[in-house]
This record gives structure tokens, C-alpha cells and sequence, in this order.
């Protein structure tokens, strides 16, 4: 009879060995060529399909220099068929070629959730996954970067300094390309060693859990009002300046998305914000302000005045409310004035979590979403089905399973 997994502190059994860390300089099998056309790619894809095991898969975006959050770079490594770093831009980002023999093997990512859409853009998606920084922190491991892992468990360490990159950037410079084929080479052994470890733990079917979730997460709704996302936003408190904040916000993105330039590249927050604090009247007045007279902004000058102008000419209605629209819970914060109920409920929750957190060594925002503990608190399940109302709002069965019983205790101590 299966006794179900057992609490670990993570230096048990299950712990790494420690061992010299040695470092990882250069591809084992040398540093394959770009594949940037299609005779490449289909033999690429030929090979994928006659190697055996899971695929290790990694992709390279530009998102500190590119509005779009495309792959600039796939890398792949299989068994058998050794590593390919793969160029999507000259292949019109349509990598339908590899879509058939990269579909049934497991897929082993680090990170996966910020990989799938711009690999899904190119025309691959796993039917299985493997995320090794999930496995790491499940397994209760202290660094879950891909280097600190790989030293930690492999006894190797990798050479940073290229992940934020401009990997738009052509030709790409080939330490850049080094650099990206290690990171596959030691994909599908870090596997292993994670999917052993939470064996040993008893954690390998909660993990199984996580990774369909990634797997079949969709994209993230849109935020209802990304503009007050601008940094620096905290110092505005009037509805006419916050309408010029947003004008040129949204102006911004207009035009970085044309030019697929990241927003911040192309008027800095901390502009979007002086502009709007100063109000200035003229266009020669904005162009007065320390970045907007910069040489590239002069340009400029006319398109961010008549955002500022229109964002000044609103009716009163149009205006943005000084505060966000209320989307769940209010902060925190005020829980003890305007509810002390849900107060109560919310510290009697964090409690459990925490608990069942240093039990299993799993971190707190891996056993549950922390919106979604706000959630349950502020508004129990009418009915008092606690476990019913984590699983509506996404809660994987393992989750539920450890803490739904204490959470029920929890919120209807007060409900």
C-alpha cells in the first residue's frame, strides 16, 4: 500500500551530492551551424525524429530590445541526434518542419511558462513537459536559476552574461551561440537528477500536476489598465495628469509596436511621468523637459504634444479614476477595517500555508496562488466547499489535497 509522499527538509536521501563544480566551456560535440533554411531544418527535423528519449528545448527572445516577445532563437537537443540551434527569422518564424517529430517526446524546459508562446508562434507545442526551475522548486532546492541547479546537482557550472541579450541581433556572435547550446546539453541529465530527487521526496506526481498546468495554460488575460503599470505612477494623484499618463502611455505602445522597439527604449517611464506632472503648454515647453530634448525625442516633440493635448482636452468624464478599477479584494491593508473577518480568515489561511509550507519544503507560492488564498478568504464558497472553490479558481488536485482540509478550518472559524 502506497503511504503516500513523505516530509523532507531536502537533506535527506533525496539531497545532491556535493561535488566540485567544473566548468562547461564547449558544446561536446562542437558548436553545430545556424539552421536558416529549409533543405537545414528538415534535416534537422529528420534527426529529431530518429533520436530517442525527451527533447531538451530552449528559445531566445529580445525582451529588453524588442517590443515582440518572438524567438529569435530555438535551441533543441535529442539523444541520437545531438544539438541544432535553429534561426527563425529567416525562416519567416514558421518552424512547421520540426512541429511532427517534436510532438509525442517529452519536452524538458527551464522555465517553461516564459518559452511556450513564442515557441507556440513558431509552430511548436509539447504534448509533455518537464520544467526543471518547477522540479527545483518543489523539490525544495534554494537556487532554481539554471546555473545555481546545474552546479548544484550536475557538478558544473555554466558561463552567464548572454540570456538578456539582443538576440535580434545579426550575425550572432558565436560565444553567443556557445552560450545557448550548453544550455540545452545539460537539459535532459538535469531532468534525471530532478525527477529522482522528487521520487525520493514523493513529489514526482504533484510535479506532474504543475507541468500539465503550464503545459495547458492559456496566455494571460489582458490587464484592463496596463498604463498603470508606468513606474513612478505612485506620485500621480489627480485624474488629469493620470489622463496624460495614460495618452502617452498608449501613445508609446503605438509606437514601439510598429517599430518593434520595447516600450522603455522608446520614452522612458520616469519621461511618460515628468511630462504629465508638468503639463507643459506648449510643444517647445515639452521639448524644454530633460529627455524630450534629447536628439531622438526632438523628432518626436509634435507626436508626444498631441497626446498631452488630447489627454488635456477630455471632458470630465473621460478621465481615469485616481484609483484602479477594483478587480478581487481590496489590498490587504484595509482587510482589518473594512472586514475583520476576512482579516481573521486571511491569517488563520496564512498559517496553514505556512505550515504545510516548512512540513514539505515547498515554497508558499508553489502551494497555492497567493490571489487565490485572498480570494477564498474575502468571499467564502457560499456552500462552505472549500475544495471545490480551489479547484474553480485553479488549484492543481495535490494542492488541494494538503491544504484544503486546514483551509476549511480556517475560513469557517469566521465565515
Amino acid at each position: 500500500m502506497d503511504a503516500g509522499p513523505t516530509p523532507t527538509d531536502g537533506t535527506g536521501p533525496g539531497a545532491p551530492p556535493e561535488r566540485a563544480p567544473r566548468p562547461l566551456l564547449a558544446p561536446a560535440d562542437g558548436l553545430p551551424p545556424v539552421v536558416a533554411d529549409r533543405s537545414a531544418l528538415r534535416a534537422i527535423a529528420a534527426a529529431m525524429a530518429a533520436g530517442s528519449g525527451p527533447i531538451a528545448v530552449d528559445a531566445e527572445r529580445a525582451s529588453g530590445f524588442r517590443y515582440s516577445q518572438r524567438a529569435y532563437l530555438v535551441q533543441l537537443r535529442r539523444a541520437g541526434a545531438g544539438s541544432a540551434l535553429v534561426d527563425p527569422i529567416p525562416l519567416g518564424s514558421d518552424l512547421h518542419e520540426l512541429a511532427e517529430p517534436l510532438t509525442g517526446p517529452e519536452w524538458v524546459l527551464h522555465a517553461a511558462g516564459q518559452d511556450l508562446a513564442c515557441l507556440a508562434e513558431v509552430g511548436l507545442a509539447p504534448s509533455r513537459l518537464f520544467d526543471t526551475e518547477l522540479a527545483g522548486r518543489l523539490a525544495g532546492l534554494p537556487r532554481v536559476g539554471l546555473g545555481p541547479l546545474v552546479e548544484q546537482l550536475l557538478g558544473l557550472t555554466l558561463e552567464k552574461g548572454h540570456g538578456a541579450a539582443d538576440w535580434s541581433r545579426r550575425p550572432l556572435p558565436d560565444d553567443w551561440l556557445v552560450y545557448a547550446a550548453l544550455d540545452v546539453e545539460v537539459l535532459v541529465e538535469l531532468r534525471d537528477v530532478l525527477a529522482d530527487l522528487l521520487a525520493e521526496q514523493g513529489k514526482l506526481a504533484w510535479a506532474e500536476e504543475e507541468f500539465e498546468a503550464v503545459r495547458t495554460a492559456g496566455p494571460p488575460a489582458p490587464r484592463a489598465e496596463p498604463w498603470r503599470r508606468t513606474s513612478g505612477i505612485h506620485k500621480i494623484r489627480k485624474a488629469r495628469p493620470l489622463a496624460a499618463v495614460r495618452a502617452l502611455w498608449e501613445a508609446r505602445d503605438r509606437l514601439a509596436a510598429e517599430r518593434d522597439i520595447a516600450p522603455g527604449r522608446v520614452l522612458p517611464d520616469a519621461a511618460i511621468i515628468e511630462a504629465a506632472t508638468a503639463a507643459p503648454a506648449t510643444a517647445q515647453a515639452l521639448a524644454a523637459l530633460p529627455v524630450f530634448r534629447g536628439r531622438s525625442q526632438r523628432r518626436l516633440t509634435g507626436y508626444w504634444f498631441a497626446a498631452l493635448r488630447q489627454a488635456a482636452e477630455l471632458e470630465q468624464s473621460q478621465l481615469p479614476s485616481p484609483s484602479p478599477v477594483a478587480d478581487g479584494p481590496p489590498p490587504v491593508a484595509r482587510w482589518a477595517d473594512r472586514s475583520p473577518d476576512a482579516a481573521a480568515r486571511l491569517a488563520a489561511a496564512r498559517g496553514v500555508v505556512a505550515a504545510v509550507s516548512q512540513e514539505w519544503n515547498v515554497p508558499v507560492e508553489n502551494l497555492l496562488q497567493p490571489d487565490l488564498l485572498r480570494r477564498l478568504c474575502w468571499t467564502p464558497p457560499a456552500d462552505g466547499d472549500v475544495a471545490g472553490a480551489l479547484r474553480a479558481g485553479g488549484a492543481r488536485n495535490w494542492q488541494v489535497d494538503l491544504l484544503g482540509p486546514g483551509l476549511e478550518a480556517a475560513v469557517q472559524a469566521r465565515s
